[in-house]
């Protein structure tokens, strides 16, 4: 417990909100932008698509173990500062390394991965631990940032390689965007309280198996966004959709979510549960992949499904922060939001595979059906997280009330 007389620095919505922002800028450069630049260095298609493999097998790898260095005292801030100094120096290096050839290349994607993993859920447990210490805070509203600072690098994005050409525009970018970023972590002061000290002796403490479910259950329905993700725009080509509105229908996707962190603080608090929100974004995927296999090429009932990614990403997200504020012990929570994260990419590179030979097998109808199975799981999960979380608050409550008499 902290002292009540230590000065105390309220947490700062607008402060994380720039966090969110600069960080996500950076994303939604890099993700839609990189493929293009490393085709502009005209590296063979096999090649790139191996150095675009490799951040998410480290992802995979690294998330957990590093972000878990926040339980063991070192301060988010300081990784979020610490990394964003690494990605500014990997990307500026990135030409020149391309230039003695892709194995070097190969070498900086795989430390700028391993610099990137924990950037996002270090904000996540910064605002996670931020809005437990003051009610007059929303996760989702904070989140919202980064939403927007996405959609809006996209935008941007496409302009600025236009104007300076791909060569040299996104390195050039994401060195100046990862700088603004390593600034905003070096001068931002909001940061989450220090892990409460453990007896030598008690070892480290473990994640409740309600919690592993509901992050199983947030990774299967994350992870049915895949053929979306990979072969939606393809698709969409294919059976005539214009490239303007395909543009159109992934910033649809995005402002859904974008309304969705703005407006979920005005439901009701039983609506704001983790388990209720796994549920509406898991039967939100379970739809739209079902919509995606019979009515994927048809710009009419595209829009309408494109909406639901409030539901299918936006709510599982926030169901999933929801499990890990509630029932991710103190000392482990840093380990519990990477391994969200961990988990997430594990799940989600694999449905990618599948759709690769679905796809090739079948076209888009039988891809995108083939992620209802994975909603259908990930609700499953949900399910039986609920049963479980009645069994660990009754134990909880049994295990803190045995306490009380003890001391009385």
């Amino acid at each position: 417990m902290s002292d009540p007389a230590s000065p105390h620095v309220e947490p700062n919505a607008v402060r994380l909100s720039v966090l969110y922002a600069v960080v996500f800028v950076e994303i939604g450069i890099a993700m839609p932008f990189m493929p293009v630049w490393l085709n502009a260095l005209g590296l063979d298609p096999t090649v790139i698509g191996a150095l675009l493999a490799l951040p998410i097998a480290i992802r995979i790898v690294a998330t957990a173990p590093l972000v878990g260095l926040i339980d063991r005292g070192v301060p988010a801030r300081r990784i979020l500062l610490l990394g964003s100094l690494v990605l500014a120096g990997t990307y500026a290096l990135m030409p020149a390394g391309a230039a003695l050839g892709w194995p070097l290349l190969a070498a900086l994607i795989a430390i700028n991965a391993m610099a990137a993993a924990p950037l996002v859920p270090s904000i996540d447990y910064m605002t996670l631990g931020a809005v437990r210490r003051s009610a007059r805070l929303d996760y989702a509203r904070i989140r919202m940032s980064g939403s927007i600072g996405f959609l809006l690098a996209n935008l941007a994005g496409g302009a600025a390689l236009g104007a300076m050409g791909e060569r040299l525009a996104v390195p050039l970018l994401l060195t100046v965007l990862a700088l603004i970023a390593a600034t905003v972590a070096r001068f931002n002061r909001v940061d989450a309280p220090a892990s409460a000290p453990r007896h030598p002796d008690a070892g480290r403490p473990r994640l409740p198996g309600v919690l592993w479910l509901a992050i199983g259950a947030a990774a299967l329905i994350q992870s049915s966004h895949a053929a979306i993700y990979a072969f939606g725009s393809i698709h969409w080509s294919a059976h005539g959709i214009p490239a303007s509105w395909i543009g159109i229908l992934w910033a649809i996707g995005v402002a859904s979510e974008i309304v969705l962190f703005a407006l979920v603080g005005r439901l009701p608090s039983r609506w704001r549960g983790p388990f209720v929100l796994l549920a509406l974004g898991g039967s939100a995927a379970l739809l739209r992949a079902l919509g995606m296999a019979w009515l994927g090429d048809r710009l009419g009932p595209l829009i309408a499904l494109q909406v639901l990614h409030g539901l299918t990403f936006g709510a599982t997200q926030l169901g999933a922060m929801a499990a890990v504020s509630r029932f991710a012990p103190d000392g482990a929570r840093g380990r519990a939001q990477g391994t969200v994260s961990s988990a997430g990419a594990l799940a989600s590179a694999s449905a990618t595979l599948l759709t690769g030979a679905a796809y090739q097998a079948g076209g888009g109808p039988l891809t995108f059906a083939l992620m209802a199975p994975l909603a259908l799981a990930g609700l499953c999960l949900v399910a039986r997280a609920a049963q479980a979380a009645r069994a660990f608050s009754l134990h909880t409550n049994t295990f803190v009330g045995q306490q009380a008499g003890e001391r009385d």
